[in-house]
């Protein structure tokens, strides 16, 4: 069925991650030869900030991602020669569905919280990436 599921984490939001992570774990099974990726979005810092952080602050966070995304990958009830992950930074739709693409999945599961007022006004990343993705998505909620 799916042979490149993409899962979107956000590392701090572990309750919807892990309901992320265990539909991708469940459906990747199905298929015995899937892989899973995991991938993490950190924000830009803006251009205003930049004479108020270390020089190297866009590294330290990408190492220290990634070691939270080790850990996690670790967790997984899966093949771990199966299962990677990424870290990307910039705005999460557009990363998500950039990884997405040039990964070669063919479906993306992301965690979603329940709609608020804020998400009907301004929209959501759960949304846009179902709007605007070129596979299948798997929108998850507790």
């Amino acid at each position: 069925m799916y042979k490149k599921i993409l899962v979107a984490v956000e590392i701090g939001e572990d309750e919807i991650t892990q309901i992320a992570l265990d539909a991708a774990v469940a459906l990747a099974k199905v298929e015995h030869e899937a892989e899973l990726r995991l991938v993490n979005v950190q924000p830009l810092v803006p251009v205003a900030f930049i004479d108020y952080i270390p020089p190297n602050f866009d590294e330290e966070m990408r190492e220290a991602t990634e070691k939270d995304l080790a850990v996690l990958r670790g967790k997984i009830a899966y093949p771990a020669e199966r299962v990677s992950s990424i870290v990307r930074f910039g705005a999460v739709y557009p990363e998500v569905l950039a990884e997405a693409e040039e990964w070669g999945a063919d479906l993306i599961v992301v965690g979603s919280h329940r709609p608020t007022m804020a998400t009907y006004l301004l929209g959501s990343n759960a949304k846009t990436i179902v709007r605007h993705a070129k596979c299948s998505v798997l929108i998850v909620r507790k």
